[in-house]
């Protein structure tokens, strides 16, 4: 249903885009004051006369930590714990977010979520997406300039801000900032290893291991693991490298291989799969795994790979039972 709806409204988008350029841009200007010289004098008398509510600085800190150390108890155990908040990784906790029964962890050692899809290439701005991904675009109503084969956002972080409102106002998802993943949780199953959840730890703890007594991780219980660190880096591909050295995926991982776009794409969704039971590889850790070929600053594949990695998970809980 959600589906369908994304693409009627895209319909519609695009309708206007012909006419009007967009709902987005139409709504911008029905925001324009009719007076402007007296809607700013107004707005500035306001702010003059305006002063904030009181509250003790004991109360704020209340506030922030008594949240926080609830939902850090709450997700001790959880569904679904995604590593990795770009484009791949945000795009899976947003298809997830239409089953609202699904509980869903977000982890992301940056402080700011979003990765690489911030921007499009060489710190330019502008997002190439290649058909069909532009539905998804469509879905949560970001306006783009069709090219025919391909879309154009005109700043990444469109998209970027879109999907992480969509997600973030779920109530069945959260996202931990600054939290990085050390390690796997595992279990050996018959013969095979299986994945039930991820070590974690502050990420300036884990950056900072050989400089401090050590401090240990704490652990987050998960039915399944979607894996979306990226490509090969100080903390890239972290899954598919701990993977190699526990033996659960051959030795000498293949990496990423150059860059061509037209075999990148398909490949890297293609091959978004259950690796090992209960553990998902989404996104360019796909190809680290797997050596599917780079695709460079174009972003379809990301965004199909996160929801596909959605719907695998969605399967495997309801293959648990």
């Amino acid at each position: 249903m959600n589906s369908l709806a994304g693409r009627f409204g895209g319909m519609l988008c695009r309708a206007q885009r012909a006419s009007l350029g967009c709902r987005a841009k139409s709504a911008l200007v029905s925001a324009v004051p009719s007076d402007p010289a007296a809607y700013v004098a107004g707005k500035l008398a306001h702010f003059d006369s305006m002063q904030f509510t009181p509250i003790r600085e004991s109360t704020v800190s209340r506030e922030m930590t008594s949240r926080y150390m609830s939902e850090m108890m709450e997700y001790a155990e959880t569904d679904v714990v995604i590593v990795g908040a770009g484009s791949a990784g945000l795009s899976c906790a947003y298809e997830l977010t239409k089953h609202p029964h699904i509980k869903v962890a977000i982890l992301e050692q940056n402080v700011a979520p979003g990765g690489g899809c911030w921007l499009g290439g060489q710190l330019m701005s502008s997002m190439v997406v290649r058909k069909p991904a532009h539905e998804f675009l469509d879905e949560l109503e970001v306006p783009y300039d069709d090219k025919g084969d391909y879309v154009v956002v005109k700043h990444a972080a469109l998209f970027t801000a879109s999907v992480l409102r969509k997600t973030l106002i779920a109530p069945n998802v959260k996202l931990f900032n600054a939290v990085a993943v050390e390690d796997l949780l595992v279990k050996q199953e018959g013969d095979k290893v299986g994945v039930r959840g991820v070590v974690t730890n502050w990420s300036l703890v884990t950056q900072n291991h050989d400089t401090q007594s050590c401090m240990d991780p704490q652990v987050m219980e998960a039915k399944v693991v979607v894996t979306a660190t990226g490509h090969d880096g100080p903390m890239g591909a972290s899954s598919a490298k701990r993977l190699e050295s526990l033996g659960a995926l051959p030795a000498g991982l293949p990496g990423m291989g150059a860059l061509d776009m037209n075999t990148a794409e398909d490949a890297v969704v293609q091959m978004t799969s259950e690796v090992v039971p209960g553990l998902i590889f989404a996104g360019m850790e796909v190809s680290e795994a797997r050596g599917c070929n780079r695709m460079g600053p174009t972003f379809g594949a990301m965004l199909l790979s996160g929801q596909k990695a959605a719907n695998l998970a969605v399967q495997i809980l309801n293959r648990q039972g």
